[in-house]
């Protein structure tokens, strides 16, 4: 059996995922005050096509949840999986892209 882990590392500002003690991929993230960015998400290719990546995006961004965080999606996969997962009591920030017009109130 796999034991998988999934940790926030503040020292390297990134949630990694473990399978049986080994790095298998990480989502990094950028604080700012009351929201979390995650901008980047890798997974090592020996571990790829085992739902780790999935695995990694629910267990982080549930705990952005948990601490108070508001979510900004500015990595492609994390966006992707907010699109097609519900994280329950996520306020999620959707960047603005480049190129869009600003709303009018």
């Amino acid at each position: 059996m796999t034991d998988i882990t999934v940790t926030r590392n503040d020292d390297e500002s990134r949630y990694e995922i473990r399978t049986d003690g080994t790095l298998a991929g990480f989502a990094e993230f950028d604080l700012r005050p009351g929201s979390i960015r995650f901008i980047h998400t890798e997974l090592d290719p020996a571990f790829q096509g085992q739902g780790l990546a999935g695995i990694l995006a629910e267990r982080a961004l549930t705990d952005a949840v948990t601490s108070g965080e508001a979510i900004v999606p500015l990595c492609p996969y994390i966006a992707k999986y907010l699109t097609t997962h519900e994280i329950p009591g996520a306020e999620i920030r959707w960047p603005k892209r480049p190129g869009t017009a600003p709303t009018e109130a």
